[in-house]
């Protein structure tokens, strides 16, 4: 009787684990589409509104601008309800902002955007920390499959906005309504998985009536760690590049012999080539000390793929161009996720860190889109905005290369290794 009852437990706690990973899963998948999608559709939204560019480019600012203004609120909601109670209102809240921007009014169209922003800046933040505590020795395998699947749907949703809206004749508000559909599937899963914590967290209770509930304390020592605020200025500035790429490379490829649909396929083919370095960047910096190698390959990458779209002549060279940047805008968007666990020695120190880092980060980033619409709306060209870009990816490497270094917030003391 006694073995069956372990046996159970051990089933049980499988179950949890696969259940968790599958929610991991999910919250991934749902965590770019609501902005990506967007990005082909730009001409068409402003088209029926009577956007300028940089009005458009809010579209990609306002979720931006949720996270970095969100990000270090959402430890302490996770803590204070539990993080799979938090990610369960995220996906709610994510799942209210895409049905309101459906709505065919300007002021609809922009609170939708910033409430859905809402809704993933709590993903955002609590996932890392998820990871680190439910799976601490597969934190770069983990992160590395979480990032490839946010990578890969942000990639298909590119891709089909055009077929969708103009293909079917679906529209640009259905194009963009359909991906409630996995979001409504993942808000399901993380009830189950908030259900099946709350009995976990009861049952230790109930074993141990002397357990208490963590407790969460601001450390406020986070805004006066060196590391973290490097760390931000890390976020921020791939950020910047990343999503300045998704909402402006299409255009830059119309404007560059490309057919709207075609654009709209090569944002697609960027994100999906960039697959590979998802998942590996994560899983090869969890197995060095130092990641200071994979930053210079990775802003090497960006600056070659940058400078053809600056300088390439011919669709062949644009197109290569599109990969390079794929791969390195990827794999440096999943390296910044993973350095919220390397830099962290525990669950709770990853949120802290995840929250800060993605709080700065996101502020600054968050001009990207608009300001680099700005700059094409007074030089009518994408040559000043490149140039831009080019200097961004200078300091960039700057910075990865001491982030890169072997070394934790909170631990000052701890010799510094090259």
């Amino acid at each position: 009787m006694e073995k069956q009852k372990i046996n159970s437990k051990v089933q049980s706690a499988k179950t949890y684990q696969y259940l968790l990973f599958a929610g991991i899963i999910l919250a991934s998948f749902n965590l770019r589409p609501a902005i990506t999608a967007v990005g082909p559709l730009l001409k068409t939204i402003s088209g029926e509104f009577g956007l300028a560019h940089w009005g458009a480019g809010l579209l990609t600012t306002l979720p931006l601008l949720a996270f970095a203004f969100l990000s270090p609120i959402v430890p302490q909601l996770g803590a204070r309800l539990t993080n799979e109670r938090a990610i369960v209102i995220g996906m709610f809240i994510l799942v209210m902002g895409m049905l309101v921007r459906s709505v065919s009014l300007i002021p609809f169209l922009f609170l939708g955007t910033l409430v859905a922003g809402t809704g993933i800046a709590i993903l955002n933040v609590l996932i890392p920390g998820v990871i680190k505590h439910k799976f601490p020795l597969k934190v770069g395998l983990l992160t590395g499959i979480y990032s490839m699947t946010m990578s890969g749907i942000a990639g298909v949703s590119s891709g089909v906005s055009i077929p969708l809206a103009k293909g079917l004749g679906w529209g640009w508000k259905w194009a963009l309504l359909i991906w409630v559909l996995p979001v409504l599937i993942g808000l399901l899963v993380w009830i189950l998985i908030a259900r099946k914590e709350k009995e976990q967290r009861h049952a230790e209770q109930t074993a141990n009536p002397k357990l208490e509930k963590p407790a969460f304390a601001s450390d406020r020592r986070i805004w006066k760690s060196g590391l973290a605020w490097q760390m931000a200025v890390f976020m921020g500035l791939q950020s910047f590049l990343y999503y300045v790429t998704i909402s402006w490379l299409p255009a830059i490829l119309q404007d560059n012999q490309f057919t709207e649909a075609g654009a709209g396929w090569m944002l697609t083919f960027m994100q999906i080539i960039g697959l590979p370095a998802s998942f590996l960047v994560p899983v090869l910096a969890d197995k060095f000390k130092s990641q200071r190698g994979l930053v210079v390959g990775l802003g090497l990458g960006m600056l070659l793929g940058f400078s053809a779209l600056l300088f390439g002549e011919s669709k062949a060279l644009l197109i290569l161009g599109t990969a390079i940047i794929g791969l390195s805008v990827n794999g440096n968007f999943s390296l910044a996720l993973a350095f919220f666990g390397l830099r962290a020695r525990n669950a709770g120190d990853a949120s802290q860190l995840s929250g800060m880092a993605q709080s700065l980060g996101y502020l600054f980033s968050a001009l990207g889109p608009t300001v680099i619409g700005l700059l094409y709306d007074q030089t009518h060209s994408w040559v000043l905005p490149l140039y831009v870009m080019l200097a961004f990816i200078l300091v960039l490497i700057l910075i990865g290369l001491n982030v890169g270094r072997d070394r934790y917030i909170f631990d000052e003391t701890k010799p510094k290794q090259a």
